[in-house]
């Protein structure tokens, strides 16, 4: 299997070349040149496995220069018992008749991305070898809270890489701060920049494409490369984590095999739900995709109306992670609903100079066939969180709250009563002052009372990788505008 870019899919290179580079030289995204299939007899097949298999299986249709043997390698050493205790791995709890939450939180850094972050250094330092690439591997990484601290942890004092963490000042929880802050390595550094995530990530992507720079990088012997999810080797993996839901739910009773489901994600930068909707592409009866947004809902406008508008107000909201007006990922579904690296371009330069692009009614109306859309702000997401709590005994942290809002609304105004799944993608301890608040429970003031008091309030254990925070010495408290973080990176080398 081959990979292009979404902005001219004439350059094509392999599965391990692409997660390499990360963003191709162009500045389009890789994404592979076909859709691998995955047949009813191979998800029947997987019913039986572990995680680890389950991940190595998917992959092996995606990583074609990879084995299945090496696969299997790498998801077990990333997904092993030491950093996700839970068995199942990722596992499927039934909250109402029709919905079921999918918990990607039980990892190491308590969010989602560390699906793909733990798993992604064995891919990389893999593909190097297999590319027989010698220099050092420089990984730039802009976030919006939970990204940071995963690829932080993922690639802490890997041999061969060195990695570097841009995120917003004031634009993550505090718990989300210092898990960056205190990030233990010889390798690491981290910077927030003033500014929104958006402009982080402008930045990075300014220096990805910057030939003199990425020249004179080569010279002092380093080679630029991503982590976040417009790198491939970041979204492949959270495929395989949809496919292993679906094949729960149908271990649990809840559908038989074949029988559709529906995807309810909430997402910011568009990777999480690209991934469900590669998986339905590659044959997982998924029948709607449901986008939540918050407050920040350009995605939810575009899904209505076509057009793409980032003008617009900049909100900081109790689901941080989501604070992003410039979706990466969207790049990728452009290409696949148009096939047109073209029409790519154009809606590309349009958000560069205009900053925003409107797409044709046909690219609309396939869009719309497989997507659904809806957003939440801060008030409906506490409601949700509270009302679901009291309702079931199940506690969604912020962003887990949009997507069950936005699920909920849409179960209403449609009467689909399709078995649902929403993507759990963060602990409720990573956000305790806005679920306390949503509790009625009283806030104190220190980030570790508010720990313990949700602890005992609920009953639930806290997370021992957050409580394991007090008392940590910040190492990188520094801030710096979005022109000044190539002096980071500088430095840091």
């Amino acid at each position: 299997m081959k990979y292009i870019s979404t902005r001219d899919q004439n350059q094509t290179v392999a599965p391990s070349q692409a997660i390499v580079a990360g963003i191709s030289p162009d500045g389009g995204l890789y994404l592979p040149e076909s859709i691998a299939q995955i047949s009813p007899d191979v998800q029947k097949s997987m019913l039986e496995m572990d995680y680890p298999n389950r991940a190595a299986e998917v992959l092996s249709r995606f990583l074609t220069d990879f084995s299945r043997e090496e696969l299997l390698q790498y998801a077990q050493a990333a997904y092993s018992k030491a950093k996700f205790p839970s068995p199942a791995v990722a596992p499927v709890v039934k909250v109402r008749k029709t919905l079921s939450v999918l918990e990607l939180f039980r990892g190491p850094t308590c969010a989602f991305k560390d699906f793909a972050l733990q798993l992604l250094p064995y891919l990389l330092t893999a593909s190097l070898r297999k590319n027989g690439e010698t220099r050092e591997v420089l990984i730039l990484v802009a976030t919006s809270g939970d990204t940071g601290k995963a690829a932080l942890e993922g690639f802490a004092d890997v041999d061969g890489t060195k990695i570097c963490v841009f995120y917003p000042y004031g634009g993550t929880s505090n718990i989300q701060r210092l898990q960056m802050t205190t990030q233990r390595g010889l390798n690491v550094m981290v910077s927030a920049v003033h500014g929104n995530f958006d402009d982080a990530q402008t930045g990075v992507k300014q220096i990805f494409t910057d030939e003199n720079y990425r020249s004179l990088l080569a010279e002092k012997g380093y080679l630029l490369s991503s982590a976040n999810s417009i790198n491939w080797g970041r979204l492949a993996p959270q495929i395989a984590y949809y496919y292993s839901a679906y094949l729960d739910m149908v271990r649990q009773g809840t559908i038989r095999l074949g029988e559709p489901i529906n995807v309810a994600v909430p997402t910011g930068n568009f990777g999480n739900i690209l991934a469900a909707y590669y998986a339905k592409l590659s044959g997982l009866p998924i029948a709607r995709l449901i986008c939540a947004s918050n407050r920040n809902n350009v995605l939810t406008d575009f899904i209505r109306t076509g057009t793409y508008d980032k003008n617009r107000p900049f909100y900081l909201t109790s689901s941080p992670s989501m604070d992003i007006l410039v979706s990466s990922n969207l790049e990728r579904l452009l290409y696949l609903l148009s096939g047109s690296d073209t029409e790519v371009r154009r809606c590309m330069d349009a958000l560069k100079n205009a900053g925003r692009y409107q797409i044709s009614e046909e690219v609309l109306a396939k869009l719309n066939a497989d997507f659904d859309c809806g957003f939440a702000d801060d008030d409906q997401a506490s409601e949700t969180i509270a009302r679901t709590y009291r309702e079931t005994g199940y506690l969604p942290d912020t962003h887990t709250a949009v997507g069950i809002r936005v699920y909920e609304e849409y179960r209403q105004r449609t009467g689909d009563d399709t078995p649902s799944i929403v993507a759990a993608t963060a602990s409720p301890f990573k956000f305790c002052p806005s679920v306390l608040n949503a509790l009625g429970f009283p806030v104190p003031e220190g980030d570790f009372d508010r720990i313990n008091t949700l602890s005992v309030k609920t009953g639930l254990a806290a997370p021992r990788s957050l409580t394991a925070l007090c008392g940590m010495p910040e190492r990188f408290p520094g801030v710096v505008n979005p022109d000044q973080m190539r002096n980071v990176i500088d430095s840091m080398l």
